[in-house]
């Protein structure tokens, strides 16, 4: 690990979840690369919260689905990290990006579950394969999973069976990057008030009051509580953990 701050990379770290995790990250010490798909601007608003906390930020764009631009993806990623940081390794990989397409298994298109694999599974993987040069030794892996490959609800089939996979994945890059202390961990989340799948549980107060109903808290996820928890992860203190899964959801269908 750098004896200076350590710098994260945070896929889809212009709005949701990944935001929540960039400031989160920010606050608790560490200078952010973010990554953003379409959206300049959002990605600009949140390199503004972290500079202005004093911390140095970038944001690079990226499509988790070409995997074919990995590799040039990695030469932007090689200057952004000279230009911004004066480094040429990072310490925390966090995959977040992604994506909500709903279908019951009966209804679901080889077109939706292609891309679903893509963000959520084969993205995933090839990109950290690319990235790994660029991980210092010593380093952290987050990748985002779901509640949902633990509890189930009607039309969420493929995108949890591709979070399982992801899950799996976890445990193998853990066992596989141990000889270079490097730790990989899968956070699973509950239902979190954002735009994600068009912003159903940020938006919708019958969706909120049937989530409410089954979690032992008795509220939605908010961004901040999974930022928040990512942050603790990663801290020096938590490298000892390593190859889990941590669900966070608030107690959600105990």
């Amino acid at each position: 690990m750098s004896t200076s701050n350590p710098i994260a990379l945070i896929t889809g770290g212009s709005r949701g979840l990944g935001r929540s995790t960039a400031l989160k990250l920010a606050e608790h010490g560490a200078d952010i690369l973010i990554t953003y798909h379409r959206n300049r601007a959002e990605a600009e608003a949140v390199l503004e919260q972290i500079r202005a906390a004093g911390h140095r930020a970038a944001a690079l764009p990226l499509d988790t689905t070409d995997i074919a631009g990995f590799e040039a993806f990695a030469a932007r990623l090689r200057e952004a990290l000279q230009q911004h940081f004066g480094a040429d390794r990072f310490d925390y990989l966090v995959n977040n990006a992604g994506f909500g397409d709903d279908a019951s298994l009966a209804e679901v298109t080889e077109a939706q579950f292609d891309r679903l694999m893509n963000v959520h599974l084969k993205g995933v993987l090839f990109l950290t394969q690319r990235l790994l040069p660029f991980i210092a030794d010593g380093g952290r892996i987050i990748n985002i999973s779901s509640g949902l490959t633990r509890f189930t609800y009607p039309g969420k089939a493929v995108y949890a069976a591709m979070k399982g996979a992801v899950e799996v994945l976890t445990r193998y890059l853990a066992k596989e990057l141990g000889p270079r202390r490097i730790a990989v961990n899968t956070v699973a989340p509950g239902a979190i008030a954002t735009d994600f799948g068009g912003g159903v549980v940020r938006d919708n107060p019958h969706v909120q009051q049937a989530i409410a109903s089954v979690t032992a808290l008795g509220r939605v996820g908010l961004p901040e509580d999974i930022g928040g928890a990512i942050a603790h992860l990663l801290a020096p203190e938590s490298g000892w953990i390593n190859g889990e899964r941590i669900q966070i959801t608030g107690g959600m269908n105990l």
